[in-house]
């Protein structure tokens, strides 16, 4: 069983925006570190945001910084990525991730031992 499911990826043109959504079901997310992450063909996985539980400390990658806005309902246990101003370089599958014993700070990849399948984003100059 996957306890993470995304959703809201596709393919949108340069400037575009796309929201994504990360449903955790079966565990009580609301205090676990919870965070997004993107890996491109060839590339390393990469983390872009992540947040606390209560989304009072977070995290942005310089290159989203100002773009994308993590948020999250702990009472839907869902989280939530917006992402505006679309870039073709954003083009990579996204993955949310949780973990109780991580940090908000650098958003490391490491750190994070639940992870959901992934979701496309295309995005088309």
């Amino acid at each position: 069983q996957v306890p993470l499911v995304e959703s809201g990826g596709g393919s949108v043109e340069d400037g575009g925006s796309l929201r994504l959504s990360c449903a955790a079901s079966g565990w009580p997310y609301s205090t676990y570190v919870m965070g997004w992450f993107r890996q491109a063909p060839g590339k390393e996985r990469e983390g872009i945001s992540c947040s606390n539980w209560s989304g009072g400390s977070t995290y942005y990658a310089d290159s989203v910084k100002g773009r994308f806005t993590i948020s999250r309902d702990n009472a839907k246990n869902t989280l939530y990525l917006q992402m505006n101003s679309l870039k073709p370089e954003d083009t990579a599958m996204y993955y949310c991730a949780a973990d109780w014993s991580t940090v908000v700070a650098g958003c490391e990849v490491v750190g994070f031992g639940y992870w959901g399948q992934g979701t496309q984003v295309t995005v088309s100059s």
